[in-house]
């Protein structure tokens, strides 16, 4: 089947390409009502199982969800070594953490006991870090991750929201932006295995009882319990702050950004979005204001930091260039971002200019994804 040039061709499911059977008919129908049993409740009834819950966008979304009222139980294997990130969420009675490895299937299972709902976060994120450790990339990020959603079915679960991440795009060189039908371009094994999982996903769709979303992440950027520099906004501030020279490579290349508390807020408006919106959608995750050049950060940073030294280089090792829209998720959910990349360098200033994060250097991976604890 061809598609148009830049657009991503449509799959045909086997339901779609053949007549339905009676007996066909039949068991669509009880897999329809299967999926329907589990209704929204009250917040303080939903148990969301955050699976990588500890990481830079995980903290700052249980932090979110707490505050809303959910029940929040958290597993992550903490490979960064970051578990001092979840102390904080300890005292409150409606948060659990429990330390497990989602490759083990089995194991989650207990953690799924009055579950209601699961946000799919953990994995190896970014290009550097499954680059550096590809065979662990492949058990976590496909294998452990096709085996954890088929797994979920069953379990009698509302909405399961797979993270994905707007790096599929990989390189859109005339400037368009990328809608969630664009034709996906991965360049790296993190988005490679992305793309392999979102494909899974609605591959099963008709054939699991839950509901199943796709949010693709623009880079994140802001302040979290877990923090992270190794981040575009993140790394160039603390670079210009400290006063060493900022080495940008390829400047003109574009990016989507967005700051981790709106990132929580769009996953809360999913959770409590009703079904027909967002059951087997895929959302760029993010917003149009938030889509910047490397050129951009650093104009902005030299409004705040005008004596800095930077360099400009071309022809550097990451090709990856795309502008995305985010036209789908303003729509239908009426999701804009509330943070710009501006109030993200203020508010990151701000920490540093308080004293905050001077162990970065003596503590590389645990704000960073460099090197990971993992068996």
């Amino acid at each position: 089947m061809s598609a148009e040039p830049g657009r991503r061709a449509e799959r045909l499911l086997p339901n779609e390409e053949a007549a339905v059977t009676g007996q066909e008919a039949v068991l669509a129908e009880a897999n329809r009502v299967r999926r329907a049993v589990l209704q929204p409740r009250g917040l303080d009834e939903r148990r969301i199982l955050l699976v990588g819950g500890a990481g830079y966008i995980g903290c700052e979304l249980t932090a979110q969800l707490l505050d809303a009222g959910y029940q929040v139980r958290t597993v992550d294997l903490l490979i960064y070594g970051h578990g001092v990130a979840v102390t904080g969420f300890l005292r409150n009675p409606h948060y659990e953490f429990r330390r497990l490895d989602l490759v083990a299937t089995e194991t989650l299972s207990s953690a799924l006991d009055d579950v209601t709902d699961v946000v799919l976060l953990a994995g190896l994120v970014g290009d550097p870090i499954t680059k550096a450790y590809p065979r662990a990339a492949e058990a976590i990020n496909v294998d452990g991750m096709r085996r954890l959603l088929d797994h979920l079915n069953g379990h009698r679960l509302n909405k399961v929201i797979f993270i994905s991440t707007c790096s599929n795009y990989g390189l859109i060189p005339d400037g368009s932006a990328a809608d969630e039908e664009f034709e996906l371009r991965p360049l790296s094994p993190y988005a490679v295995a992305k793309v392999a999982i979102e494909d899974h996903l609605l591959e099963i769709k008709e054939e699991i009882d839950y509901h199943p979303v796709i949010l693709r992440f623009a880079t994140a950027f802001g302040l979290s319990p877990r923090m992270r520099f190794d981040l575009t906004v993140s790394e160039f501030t603390r670079e210009m702050f400290v006063g060493r020279e900022l080495l940008v490579f390829d400047a003109e290349t574009w990016r989507p950004y967005c700051h981790v508390r709106d990132f929580g807020r769009l996953v809360q408006q999913v959770l409590e979005a009703p079904l027909e919106i967002v059951d087997g959608e895929v959302f760029n995750a993010g917003d149009d204001v938030n889509n910047y050049t490397k050129q951009m950060i650093v104009d902005q940073l030299r409004l705040r930091l005008p004596h800095a030294p930077v360099r400009f280089q071309e022809h550097g090792s990451d090709p990856r260039n795309y502008r995305v829209s985010f036209a789908k998720v303003r729509e239908r959910l009426h999701f804009e971002s509330e943070l710009t990349v501006p109030d993200g360098i203020d508010e990151l200033l701000t920490a540093l200019e308080a004293g905050l994060f001077g162990d970065v250097d003596a503590r590389r991976s645990f704000y960073g994804n460099y090197e990971i604890e993992y068996p």
